[in-house]
């Protein structure tokens, strides 16, 4: 790698830092993101509380999308930075509502910047890196950090802005609008949009928020709508959810619990919201196993199975009436096997596989099986039916277990 550095810095033009300099530089970033974190922590006290209360996570990722972005544009200078930005402008927000001011902000920037070139510094002495190449790496990194603090400052501002200019009534009543779906004349919605500072999407995705378990205003992006006065709080933002979006999403604290509906143009609003809310009770009832937030995209049939829930019973009742007169135990048994036999088609090889058995006694089994549903299993839309059901019970079976 030394000689390949040498060879990178004499052919590269002046000013400007050879791509190899990012190969040596990114296995320092590791350390570097926490070497960076401790600083900040234990240099501003403002920001302590943060690293170490739920939003932990968040901090982590704002540092690694500062120290990653600029590694990645060493190695490829054309390469986006729409996500870095769109980081750094939630950044700014969340300053703005946390009451911080923007020289807080700026201090953290300045303690990166100084590790960083620190780290740099090192690195170079390993690789007999020149005086005049680490030159153009300080004045690169420095340059790079103003464009984060400028990013920054301007979701700042923009925060600042929103809070002093009576915007929320404007935003809340143009959610209720979006949500009364195609009644209300595009033109009136455009307008209303207008006044608010708010750029109409193709697709939005509807957010549905516990009570009393919703994020900080800070945490949420200029491009949301947001009802927390509801008795059942919900948001509304652009769709599909983007990387850096789901990213936030995953890092919330557990104190969050929310479900994100189907993507859905702005007419099928409150489409999104019905199946947002439906997500977050099958979450809550531990139907639906997710982190803070649930993505309904990712659960779909088990949404469609659940979509009512009645309904499920009468299937149940029905296509399963031979369970009425067994014990627990011979009902337990009876499902299990009836379940492997609809894994595997009735191949007693590979049930006994899945069941722990001996093939004799899943022999046995099949026999009870066959005298249960007689032909049941051999017509496709009965056999259907039943593994609609199995797939219910046994996932109300899992959130009772919780």
């Amino acid at each position: 790698m030394t000689i390949a550095m040498r060879a990178a810095e004499t052919n590269h033009p002046a000013g400007q830092l050879p791509p190899e300099f990012a190969a040596i530089m990114r296995p320092e970033l590791p350390s570097l993101i926490q070497e960076v974190r401790a600083e900040i922590r234990g240099t501003i006290p403002e920001y302590a509380a943060l690293h170490d209360g739920p939003y932990g996570k968040v901090i982590q990722l704002i540092v690694e999308q500062a120290l990653s972005t600029f590694v990645e544009r060493v190695g490829e200078p054309r390469s986006s930075t729409i996500q870095r930005d769109k980081t750094f402008q939630r950044f700014g927000r969340f300053e703005a509502y946390e009451g911080r001011g923007l020289d807080t902000m700026e201090a953290a920037f300045r303690i990166g910047a100084r590790l960083a070139l620190h780290r740099g510094k090192k690195v170079a002495r390993r690789y007999n890196i020149s005086t005049t190449l680490m030159i153009v790496f300080a004045d690169q990194l420095f340059a790079y950090v103003d464009e984060l603090v400028d990013v920054a400052r301007e979701g700042y501002l923009e925060a600042k802005a929103e809070m002093t200019g009576g915007q929320d009534s404007q935003r809340q009543r143009l959610l209720e609008l979006i949500l009364a779906g195609p009644a209300t004349p595009r033109s009136a919605l455009a307008e209303l949009a207008e006044r608010a500072r708010w750029e109409i999407p193709d697709q939005v995705a509807l957010i549905a928020y516990a009570p009393g378990r919703m994020p900080d205003r800070a945490a949420l992006t200029p491009d949301m709508l947001v009802n927390f006065e509801d008795p059942q709080p919900y948001a509304l933002c652009p769709a599909p959810i983007d990387p850096t979006r789901r990213a936030f999403m995953d890092a919330s604290p557990d104190t969050c619990r929310a479900a994100v509906g189907l993507p859905v143009t702005l007419e099928e609003a409150a489409e999104s919201l019905r199946w947002a809310r439906r997500g977050l009770h099958l979450a809550e009832a531990g139907i639906i196993d997710s982190g803070p937030y649930t993505h309904c995209e990712e659960h779909l049939v088990t949404l469609w199975l659940f979509a009512d829930p009645k309904l499920t019973d009468a299937l149940a009742r029905r296509q399963l009436t031979f369970l009425d007169d067994l014990t627990p135990n011979q009902r337990d048994r009876m499902v299990d096997t009836l379940r492997a036999w609809l894994d595997t088609r009735g191949n007693a090889v590979q049930m006994a596989e899945l069941l722990h058995l001996h093939p004799q006694t899943v022999r046995y089994r099949l026999r009870n099986l066959d005298k249960a549903f007689g032909t049941q299993l051999t017509d496709p839309d009965r056999r259907f039916t039943i593994e609609l059901v199995l797939r219910a019970l046994q996932l109300r079976s899992r959130a009772a277990e919780r």
